[in-house]
């Protein structure tokens, strides 16, 4: 039998292992006692079954409440043993009862709301900045949504009693500025909190530590690691991971066995890239702090692989000079890219609230990769260009 779940073993042998560790293991627990090392990856989109009543059985009981049905798959849309080991698995990295995974990022998000939709609780309060695309189906109610935005101070008072979601993104995307989780899901009563986790990934925070109850990832980014694979996760209590379940199969927002395989694969080797990139980010964000040609840097007190920077000159310029480093929109990949989110990601933002949110026009989004730091460092000195003599606001410099 192919699954990722083993009772009362993983129970008694992962209760206290490290995170380390568990990027290794979790979801793999029972390959050894099957005579296997590599995770199988099960391609198949429908199941033979000779007894249809026990699968009336099974799909009523999912009806039901979401759950995953027991026995042998059903059909790919329902669940795939594959994708269902990774769920395992990040919902583990995140401490979390469950996780729910998707074909994208933005299929995931959809779901959230959907699911808090049909229960009529149609109203987000969100804090920006957020991922663009998140703002703008928020904004846009392409799901039928209203959004209010505030800051985190505001969103007690921002509640109705048709809230269904309260959304932050921490880390933001793209000025890294950070929120009280904290303080924020305290501010959100008995309304669930969803925190995108997406640039600081659970090796660096874990949102349902602190209260939140959906923690949302682009799993594109450092979960997959390797700019070769599309997806999105939400972490989140069982209860809510069947409701997402359902609107995962009614929708069909799938994500891809393959998918699952490459991110799988992906979490095993996500402690150690997160951190030697956040080595370097850290290293590159202190450079530009006292560069005369950067007017100011962005850092989060959490750290992470992320730098954002704002430059005297035409930012546009400093994209088409970059050499090692690539020029192309995402992050989390094993190589560093750079790009300027108000032409690209955040362009689909009403200008005036983006500029609003402190993303600038003059300000550059740099997801630093696995690259030698003194190698990027002369790259980005490069395409900067000439220095200036401009002086540098000490209290600009980082943040």
């Amino acid at each position: 039998m192919d699954t990722a779940s083993t009772g009362a073993y993983d129970d008694v042998r992962t209760a206290s292992r490290a995170l380390a560790t568990e990027a290794v293991h979790a979801g793999r627990d029972d390959l050894a006692r099957q005579g296997l090392h590599a995770p199988p990856i099960d391609l198949s989109t429908t199941y033979p079954s000779y007894d249809s009543r026990g699968e009336a059985a099974r799909i009523d009981a999912f009806a039901t409440d979401g759950a995953d049905p027991d026995g042998p798959p059903i059909y790919g849309r329902l669940g795939n043993p594959t994708v269902a080991r990774f769920e395992t698995a990040l919902a583990r990295l995140e401490g979390t009862e469950s996780a729910v995974a998707f074909g994208s990022g933005m299929a995931a998000l959809s779901a959230v709301l959907l699911a808090r939709s049909a229960l009529g609780l149609r109203h987000v309060v969100a804090v920006r900045p957020l991922y663009g695309c998140s703002d703008h189906l928020l904004t846009a109610g392409l799901l039928g949504s209203e959004v209010t935005w505030t800051d985190p101070a505001g969103i007690a008072d921002a509640l109705r009693p048709d809230t269904g979601l309260v959304m932050v993104e921490s880390p933001a995307n793209p000025t890294l500025a950070e929120v009280d989780l904290r303080a924020v899901a305290h501010s959100c009563g008995q309304v669930p909190l969803l925190a995108d986790n997406t640039f600081a990934t659970p090796v660096l925070q874990r949102p349902a530590e602190h209260g939140a109850r959906l923690v949302l990832h682009s799993a594109t980014k450092y979960i997959g690691g390797h700019g070769d694979v599309l997806a999105g996760v939400v972490a989140c209590d069982e209860e809510f991971a069947g409701q997402l379940r359902k609107i995962r199969f009614a929708t069909g927002g799938v994500l891809h066995p393959l998918a699952g395989y490459l991110l799988l694969r992906g979490l095993s080797t996500l402690p150690v890239r997160v951190r030697a990139a956040s080595a370097s980010a850290a290293e590159l964000a202190g450079r530009l702090a006292v560069d005369r040609r950067v007017t100011r840097v962005h850092y989060p007190r959490l750290g992470g692989a992320m730098v954002a920077f704002e430059v005297h000159g035409d930012p546009h310029e400093v994209i088409s000079r970059v050499g090692l480093i690539t020029p192309a929109v995402s992050l989390g990949s094993v190589d560093t890219l750079i790009q300027h989110p108000a032409s690209i990601s955040h362009r689909i933002v009403d200008a005036d609230d983006r500029r609003g949110a402190g993303v600038s026009d003059r300000l550059l989004r740099m997801s630093v990769g696995l690259e030698d730091v003194d190698d990027l460092w002369a790259d980005l000195d490069h395409a900067l260009g000439e220095r200036t003599r401009t002086p540098v606001p000490l209290q600009e410099a980082v943040r």
